[in-house]
C-alpha cells in the first residue's frame, strides 16, 4: 500500500516517487505537497483504493505523511 501511495503522491506532484521515500516525512511542511496536488492526490486515492474522502472533515495533520495516509485509507476500507 506504501509504494501504491507514493507512487500515487509522485503523479499528483510531479515529483518522483523516491522523494516519498521517508513515509514519516511531513509532505506539508517539507513543500512536497500543495493544496492543489493534494487535491487531484485525494481523487487519485479515492478511485485507487475504492473509498470515499470526506474533503469537509479532511485534517491536514492526519494526513502529512505517508505512514498517516497508509492509516487513513485503512481506516475508510473498514468503514
Amino acid at each position: 500500500m506504501k509504494e501504491q501511495i507514493q507512487n500515487l503522491l509522485a503523479q499528483a506532484t510531479g515529483r518522483d516517487a523516491s522523494d516519498f521515500a521517508d513515509t514519516s516525512e511531513d509532505l506539508y511542511a517539507d513543500g512536497l505537497i500543495d493544496s492543489m496536488a493534494t487535491v487531484q492526490f485525494l481523487l487519485s486515492l479515492q478511485d485507487e483504493f475504492d473509498i470515499q474522502v470526506p474533503v469537509s472533515e479532511f485534517d491536514r495533520s492526519a494526513w502529512s505523511s505517508v505512514d498517516k495516509i497508509c492509516e487513513q485509507v485503512k481506516e475508510l476500507q473498514n468503514d
